[in-house]
């Protein structure tokens, strides 16, 4: 008998506005191609259907959120009251094996469906708030991080991105150790092998003697555009008309836009906004450098898009790219929020197209054997075996929860 996930998520494409909506829908898709059944609960999206097949995953979206909420707080509150409606619907049809939450706008739900209907939790944390903002300092992100807390605590198990993660998760919210497994993300580097031509897409950003660095991801504070902003005048003093691609929206945009007037740069700044997913891996393509100048990055998606796409990637050494971005192995490491480590990595490889092709190279190789979604979504079913046997053998009570916390528990690592 196949078993049943529920996977609880607040963004599933085409809604998109960071990397966990990739990463579910990979996984899930993955998972379901491996034989299991796959039921994603998600937010609603204009345009599209309550219930629909994407492959083999079911994608539920609520569809009960029609009162105006008067802030972010109270509309998360009610996707919950929706999330729950529809996994208690499912339940009732065919019982779940397991609930995999997906950070803390998903605790509410996960939490009563396994205090009320004894399904075990695992939950993925893409980050912390702490770690997003620096630190707790309102209101507001205490809740938000008192949730994650009670995310991790009602989990059976919590799996993270990365080795910062496994440490983050432990010194904000003691979670113990063997609680906590690491299993990257990945990516598929066959969605970069298309025919195309190139030259006329760069001609509609650069000349042809210019370079273009690359820049995904939201436009807020600790992605750090400001620093690649920083460091933009001294890669043009070396190389002049050099055009810097930023694809992305957030708060931060029209503070980005002004600090690129002020230093003389918006010429060579484009801001592309959101990008369709085709003309996102056109974009890669036609890049000479993808820049990643995170000041906080629990893992980094974007730098593993540009190894499968076979561009160098620049990334500063935060968070969870220590993993997998080798100085001048698989990319060029730099120091965090210095602009001009950044810049001195950028030329590095500018200058360089031996030390350029290399990074290509063993990039693409790491990314084929270790961040792929096949072996990800293996270890992620370890991690649901291992629960699942544990609550046959009564390790389990009947709320979901563990009888007791001194057993040791294994640590997924891929």
């Amino acid at each position: 008998m196949k078993e049943r996930v529920l996977m609880l998520a607040w963004e599933y494409p085409p809604r998109i506005i960071g990397g966990l909506a990739r990463v579910v829908w990979a996984l899930s898709k993955e998972l379901a191609a491996q034989g299991l059944e796959v039921h994603v609960v998600t937010a609603d999206h204009p345009g599209t259907a309550e219930h629909e097949l994407d492959g083999l995953v079911h994608v539920h979206r609520v569809k009960t959120q029609s009162d105006t909420t008067p802030d972010f707080m109270t509309w998360v509150s009610r996707l919950n009251i929706g999330l729950l409606q529809y996994a208690l619907k499912l339940h009732q049809e065919k019982p779940f094996d397991i609930v995999h939450a997906h950070d803390w706008m998903v605790t509410d739900a996960a939490w009563v469906l396994k205090t009320g209907l004894g399904i075990p939790v695992v939950s993925t944390i893409h980050a912390t708030e702490a770690g997003r903002m620096g630190g707790i300092h309102t209101d507001q992100q205490r809740y938000v991080n008192q949730m994650e807390w009670r995310l991790t605590f009602e989990s059976w198990r919590c799996i993270v991105n990365s080795q910062h993660m496994y440490w983050e998760l432990n010194k904000l919210f003691n979670v113990p150790f063997d609680k906590i497994a690491v299993i990257p993300n990945g990516t598929d580097p066959s969605h970069f092998d298309f025919e195309f031509d190139a030259k006329p897409a760069r001609m509609m950003y650069a000349a042809e003697y210019q370079k273009i660095v690359l820049y995904v991801g939201r436009l807020v504070n600790e992605k750090g555009v400001q620093i690649m902003l920083q460091a933009a005048p001294m890669v043009l003093s070396h190389y002049p008309g050099t055009q810097f691609l930023v694809v992305g929206t957030g708060y931060f945009m029209d503070e980005l836009r002004s600090q690129a007037n002020a230093l003389g740069i918006s010429h060579n700044v484009r801001f592309l906004g959101y990008v369709s997913d085709d003309d996102l891996l056109r974009l890669y393509k036609i890049a000479d450098i993808v820049c990643i100048p995170s000041l906080y990055e629990p893992f980094g998606i974007v730098a593993l898009e540009g190894m499968a796409a076979n561009v160098p990637v620049v990334v500063s050494d935060t968070g969870g790219l220590r993993d997998f971005v080798e100085n001048g192995q698989t990319g060029i490491t730099t120091y965090t929020g210095n602009a001009q480590s950044l810049a001195w990595g950028l030329l590095e490889v500018l200058r360089n197209p031996d030390l350029a092709a290399h990074l290509r190279k063993t990039a693409y190789e790491k990314v084929h054997t270790v961040y792929n979604w096949k072996a990800i979504a293996h270890a992620t079913r370890d991690v649901y075996e291992s629960v699942l046997t544990e609550k046959k053998q009564g390790l389990l009570d009947s709320a979901g929860a563990a009888k007791s916390t001194t057993k040791d528990k294994p640590k997924v690592s891929v």
